[in-house]
């Protein structure tokens, strides 16, 4: 039996920090931690890294070839040290690793280094919930290679804990050995592997270095509908995820296509493009029944007032002092009908309140407008301390509009004056749009948080952190809460109390609000990358998962 008594004594030296050595900052940045293992404070030494290689190559020779990968930036050193140690042993191993995030300039990798058909041994320096090596797993087998072990210094909980990761977990330590109790498994760390993929579709040319929101997909007649990075209009069929149609616009030397998340009404649908057009098609057929060209840019994405025949739209012009604005154009013949400027572009996407014949819109230059919806007349506007970059949501009980901003708040408006009626701080700023059920305004931040607001006290009911920064909006659908995250994961809540019921791990950041398919039960998740993945709970028996392309 091997013994690693030399290890363990060294960690329990130099890695484990207890409270009464330093303050320990918890994920949530509110409390401190008891304690923390710093293996960095060891395995950035000369020979306590050799040591590692070590034992690696003690434990798993005899599975010879295979390569090794780690996640930024712990295991970066671990992989360098049994690349160098393979070397030295005349059995030469490649070594890669993977990114968090990828990469927004250059040749935007996820995965660095070459990767080659021998199967992979994923390492780092411990495993707690499981999360990190899910995301690893995923990214490989994106890339056609197999995980044929995951090996950690320490792990946290017991081997059950990782039974859903489908590869067999070895470790040298567990808390036991240092004196600590195992973690109690919070009987989510299976929750993942609750999904099948029905099928998954793959965009062509997608732009990695543009990470906030994109087009969401819209369900309607069996079909769904959404726009790509390259310019393309898409049209699949909903059941087996095969093109229908597509309709080319152009883009923008950004990279930037079609951004806005479609409308349809009265089998056409509504969207813009960043080639500056706003575009209305035949939603059966793909063929266009109007354009409108006045704009430079539109990421915006249309609202409709079917009783006033109009549809509401943001622009972005190239002007110095007149860079944005929102235009109401006449939904049959798309002629402009009234319109507005703004000091800077309006990204943001407007929402028309039927209840109070108003259109609500916020832009770059940190106001939100309210115009009268059928005569452009502005009724209110509303300063704020950053760009407002989402759309709003309505509380009709109340009278409210509510809405995020750059500057880090919530905030709730009276909807007929503008008056303020609440604001609530975040850790970072606001690019997503609330979710309001019931008495519970549903909201997120980039400081990777989902929140729940009361809106009869104003009290956070709770909150959620996730992995990343969240640029997805909200939603409640079949008695859930859905929400992806740049971490690659969907994550489903339950809202009564923020507690994570399954999650589904993607290898590219969740930017997008999701779609659904009551009747069916059935999930559509769009990730930065152009993919739509179709989702259905694992216990319902569908057909072998499958790749579709354009």
């Amino acid at each position: 039996m091997r013994t690693y008594a030399d290890l363990q004594k060294a960690i329990k030296t130099n890695v484990f920090v207890t409270k009464e050595q330093a303050r320990i900052i918890g994920p949530d940045e509110l409390h401190s931690l008891d304690w923390l293992f710093d293996f960095r404070a060891l395995f950035l030494q000369p020979q306590w890294l050799n040591r590692y290689a070590e034992i690696f190559w003690e434990r798993f020779a005899d599975r010879y070839p295979f390569q090794v990968c780690g996640m930024e930036t712990a295991a970066i050193s671990l992989v360098a040290a049994i690349v160098m140690k393979g070397i030295e042993r005349g059995t030469p191993v490649n070594g890669i690793y993977i990114r968090k995030s990828r990469k927004r300039q250059g040749l935007l990798k996820q995965v660095e280094g070459t990767l080659t058909n021998e199967p992979v041994i994923i390492v780092d320096d411990l495993i707690n919930s499981g999360s990190t090596f899910n995301k690893q797993i995923k990214v490989l087998s994106d890339e056609g290679v197999r995980t044929s072990v995951v090996f950690a210094i320490l792990a946290f909980r017991s081997q059950d804990a990782y039974s859903s990761l489908n590869v067999p977990v070895e470790t040298l330590f567990t808390l036991n050995d240092f004196d600590l109790p195992l973690l109690t498994n919070s009987g989510t760390e299976n929750t993942f592997n609750t999904f099948d993929v029905k099928w998954r579709f793959e965009a062509p040319d997608p732009s990695y270095n543009i990470v906030y929101q994109k087009s969401s997909p819209v369900l309607h007649g069996g079909n769904i509908y959404f726009g790509t990075d390259a310019g393309d209009f898409v049209c699949l069929d909903q059941t087996t995820g095969s093109p229908l149609w597509h309709f080319h616009t152009g883009r923008d030397i950004r990279g930037r296509g079609v951004a806005s998340t479609p409308a349809i009404t009265d089998g056409n649908i509504f969207f813009g493009s960043y080639d500056g057009n706003v575009y209305a098609l035949d939603a059966a057929t793909g063929a266009q029944q109007w354009v409108y060209d006045d704009a430079d840019w539109v990421g915006s994405s249309p609202c409709i007032a079917r009783e006033l025949g109009l549809l509401f739209i943001g622009l972005e012009f190239g002007l110095i002092h007149k860079r944005g604005g929102i235009v109401a154009l006449d939904i049959k013949t798309g002629k402009k009908v009234w319109g507005d400027r703004t000091a800077d572009y309006t990204y943001c996407s407007p929402l028309y309140i039927r209840e109070e014949n108003m259109v609500v819109i916020g832009s770059n230059d940190s106001v939100v407008y309210a115009y009268q919806a059928d005569t452009g007349a502005l009724r209110w506007y509303y300063e704020t301390q950053g760009p407002v970059k989402a759309s709003f949501a309505y509380d009709a009980t109340r009278g409210l509009v509510i809405f995020g901003s750059a500057d880090g708040t919530l905030y709730a408006l009276t909807a007929r004056t503008g008056e303020p009626v609440f604001g609530r701080e975040t850790g970072a700023g606001i690019h997503t749009t609330p979710f309001v059920k019931d008495d519970t305004v549903y909201f997120t931040s980039l400081d990777k948080r989902i929140y729940a607001i009361d809106m009869d006290t104003w009290r956070e009911r709770w909150f959620f952190t996730t992995g990343g920064r969240i640029f997805a909006s909200p939603i409640i659908v079949g008695g859930s809460l859905w929400c992806g995250s740049n971490d690659g994961k969907l994550y489903e809540l339950d809202p009564k109390n923020g507690a994570l019921k399954s999650f589904f791990q993607t290898s590219e950041r969740v930017v997008n609000k999701i779609a659904y398919d009551e009747k069916n039960e059935t999930l559509f998740v769009p990730t930065v990358a152009n993919e739509l993945y179709c989702l259905k709970r694992a216990n319902d028996k569908i057909a072998v998962p499958r790749d579709v392309t354009e």
